[in-house]
């Protein structure tokens, strides 16, 4: 597998964990375990590919091989961007749900 896919799956496993960390931790902004998935793959994917395209050394493109340094940026860029996104689009719900 390229590194470029192994990237992109690692930062949707973190983003998902990240939106079920934000969504357990901040019960006023959480989206329901479905929602929180969601939310934290996409914000993970978002976030991953930002620091990639702003850290190259992110990519693990050296040797043409996935190194330690390159897995814990795109575990730490995904999870950060789906904890972030999770907690936004939940509290955004909610403030939409009380202007009602």
């Amino acid at each position: 597998m390229s590194a470029a896919i192994i990237n992109l799956i690692i930062q949707i496993i973190a983003g998902a964990l990240g939106g079920n960390a934000a969504g357990a931790s901040l019960k006023n902004a959480s989206l329901g375990s479905t929602g929180n998935t969601i939310a934290g793959a996409i914000g993970g994917l978002g976030l991953g590919q930002l620091a990639t395209a702003l850290l190259p050394a992110l990519a693990g493109a050296s040797g043409g091989g996935v190194d330690v340094g390159s897995i814990v940026g795109q575990v730490v860029g995904g999870g950060v961007g789906g904890a972030v996104l999770t907690a936004v689009v939940g509290l955004v719900k909610n403030a939409m749900a009380g202007q009602r």
